[in-house]
């Protein structure tokens, strides 16, 4: 794909799409603000490879102008239960002030990367990015200041910084809860019954109902007073 002149392309933006809750409620965001969508899903060795099956559902929902996957193998390092079959998925709940188990080393800073390279070669100046700081401000790549960092370092660091292109990181959901999330969502018009956020969900796409994420899903859909449309294979108590 030739590069496209930044001075004359469309209003683009690459969203990074896992196939969840959330970046599913931010691929909607980024569609409601008139946004062109380049979908990108990154395949880095997780054990919830469900969730890439979702992305294609969700990418296929909304209609996005291009729906890519990029691979990077995070799981030779291992160092999260996320991608390491030696480390056990939590059960037991997120831990206030703890960085978690499930925490990927360098995983965001690498999903952006290769999300500013296509954004980049498609002449898109804003990239959407599901993070979020309130359920789970354990993640350090999740909060508001390394978000800015990156941002800082795109604009110094690209070809269309440099020649003036101001290249944002759009993070609409780093400051609302998993029920405002999905509240959103909702609003939007999101069937989130495509989406599998499990970190163990098994070949058909059903959760487990017991892992932290399975535990913070349900606990947002009760918090919102709206039904649960995820299959678990026991559902959370």
């Amino acid at each position: 794909m030739e590069p496209t002149s930044l001075s004359h392309s469309p209003r683009r933006a690459v969203v990074l799409l896992s196939g969840g809750l959330d970046s599913t409620t931010c691929l909607a965001i980024a569609r409601e603000q008139g946004f062109e969508c380049y979908a990108l899903s990154v395949e880095y060795g997780q054990r919830h490879a469900a969730e890439l099956t979702a992305s294609r559902r969700v990418a296929q929902a909304f209609s996005v102008r291009e729906h890519r996957f990029a691979r990077v193998d995070l799981g030779q390092f291992g160092g999260s239960a996320l991608t390491d079959s030696g480390i056990a998925v939590p059960m037991e709940g997120p831990q206030p002030g703890v960085i978690p188990v499930t925490y990927v080393p360098a995983r965001n800073t690498v999903m952006l990367s290769l999300a500013l390279g296509w954004a980049e070669v498609l002449g898109a100046c804003d990239i959407f990015i599901g993070v979020n700081a309130i359920d789970y401000s354990g993640y350090p790549d999740c909060r508001p200041e390394y978000i800015a960092a990156f941002e800082t370092m795109a604009n110094l660091g690209t070809k269309a910084g440099i020649e003036g292109a101001r290249l944002r990181i759009h993070t609409p959901l780093i400051r609302l809860t998993k029920a405002e999330i999905i509240a959103r969502g909702l609003e939007l018009g999101v069937d989130y019954g495509l989406t599998v956020s499990c970190y163990q969900a098994d070949g058909s796409g059903r959760a487990c109902g017991a892992c932290d994420a399975c535990r913070l899903r349900h606990a947002g859909f009760e918090a919102a007073g709206l039904p649960d449309p995820t299959p678990y294979a026991h559902p959370p108590v």
